[in-house]
This record gives structure tokens, C-alpha cells and sequence, in this order.
């Protein structure tokens, strides 16, 4: 895992501190919010997950990183499993 305490995506309460402050500051539409935006922290894990590991975007969110299933993953899944032989 490297020479941190943990897997090499997490980021660090120290790091976090300094990357925070550069990141831009949402806003959010009274009259049409949209969907929630996810956590900037959670995202930025997300991505270095995807670096460290060399998996595919798309089996991101099967993951525990993001923790939101997304369809589209689980049509992929079922697809993979079924291509394989075996049941999801």
C-alpha cells in the first residue's frame, strides 16, 4: 500500500486542507437544484482510485469508493457476467 497509513486514494485530513481552499465554490439554483453534487473529497478519491488501479471508469461506482450504483454499471455487470457463464 505504499508508505502512507492507507490505501494510496485517500486523501489525508492535511491534504484535503490545502487542496479545499483551491477548488471552486458551487452554487446551487433556487428554483431548479438539479441532483446533489457529490462531495469534492469523495470525487477527487474517486479519481486517484481510478489512476492507482488502472480499472475502468464506468466500474467506478460498483465500488466503495462512490457508493451511488449507477444503472448503466449494472447493465455492464449483468452483461459481463452473463458473457462469462455465470449469474450476477
Amino acid at each position: 500500500m505504499g508508505k502512507g497509513n492507507g490505501p494510496p486514494w485517500l486523501v489525508s485530513d492535511g491534504l484535503w486542507e490545502r487542496i479545499e481552499p483551491l477548488l471552486p465554490v458551487r452554487t446551487r439554483r433556487p428554483r431548479h437544484p438539479g441532483r446533489l453534487p457529490l462531495d469534492d473529497r469523495t470525487c477527487l478519491q474517486g479519481i486517484l482510485f481510478v489512476l492507482h488501479t488502472g480499472i475502468q471508469w464506468e466500474w467506478l461506482s460498483c465500488t466503495e469508493i462512490c457508493g451511488v450504483p449507477d444503472a448503466r454499471v449494472t447493465v455492464l455487470a449483468k452483461e459481463n457476467h452473463q458473457h462469462h457463464g455465470s449469474t450476477p
